[in-house]
């Protein structure tokens, strides 16, 4: 059974706005400048897209989910729907920013190679994505659900989460330059429960069960999960990892 991940903007603002609201530290490493021609690779609904519009730059928003990009359209984005490891751009921008996308690009080498692409030189590659250890806790406990249903197979999992020495180096062998790399542990505490972000999320893994079998499914994972990610106030807070970067390609 192939993969399956659907986007609705109006879950996606409901339970993981905490995506955009938490971005703002990598537009700060990106340092937009007005006039500059930046590339949103992976904009979602385009909420940080229009930030740096708001700041005078001109931007262009991709992301793979049409549903998402007819989101950023109506914020009155040029958003459009491309994949991410295929970007067709020629060496015009000035930036490429990237927020909570990357690690669903599970072929980095492509998607580096369409950034450099579309790079000027002297254009910046800065993004934060998922690093290594990101949702390890949520990972476990819904590959566990699903090995009890008999159900094992590494490709369940949609994410790429690397360490910040794997992606560096497959930076530099494309040929950019490193500024900056990090991995950055953000636990992130959630709008709701545990069981919003599962709906948001995870569909990869609960679409390898009938739909009848889902909801049960989820509230054995969210039972798991109370006594790690739950306070006792009720508080979820998800075991994040970021990796954040930024590079340079040359002159």
């Amino acid at each position: 059974m192939p993969q399956s991940q659907s986007w609705d903007p109006d879950r996606y603002a409901q339970n993981a706005r905490f995506v955009a609201d938490l971005g703002m530290p990598v537009v700060e490493l990106l340092e937009p400048e007005p006039g500059e021609y930046i590339l949103d690779l992976g904009c979602g609904d385009g909420a940080l897209t229009e930030k740096l519009a708001d700041m005078g730059c001109t931007v262009v928003g991709v992301d793979g989910s049409a549903e998402q990009i007819k989101a950023a359209r109506g914020r009155g984005l040029d958003a459009h729907t491309m994949d991410g490891h295929h970007l067709t751009y020629e060496p015009t921008f000035d930036a490429v920013f990237s927020n909570a996308a990357l690690h669903w690009m599970k072929r980095p080498d492509e998607v580096i190679a369409g950034v450099w692409n579309a790079l000027k030189p002297g254009g910046r590659f800065v993004a934060e994505c998922g690093g290594h250890g990101c949702v390890n806790t949520i990972v476990t406990a819904l590959m566990e659900g699903l090995q009890r249903r008999g159900i094992q197979d590494s490709k369940i999992n949609p994410w790429y989460f690397p360490t910040d020495d794997e992606y560096g180096k497959r930076l530099e062998k494309q040929g950019f330059v490193m500024h900056y790399i990090a991995l950055i542990p953000r636990p992130t505490p959630l709008p709701g429960d545990i069981i919003g972000w599962l709906e948001t999320f995870a569909e990869s893994f609960t679409s390898r069960l009938p739909e009848a079998e889902r909801g049960e499914f989820l509230a054995e994972v969210r039972t798991a999960l109370v006594p790690k990610l739950c306070d006792e106030n009720g508080q979820w807070t998800a075991d994040y990892i970021r990796l954040r970067f930024a590079a340079e390609k040359p002159q």
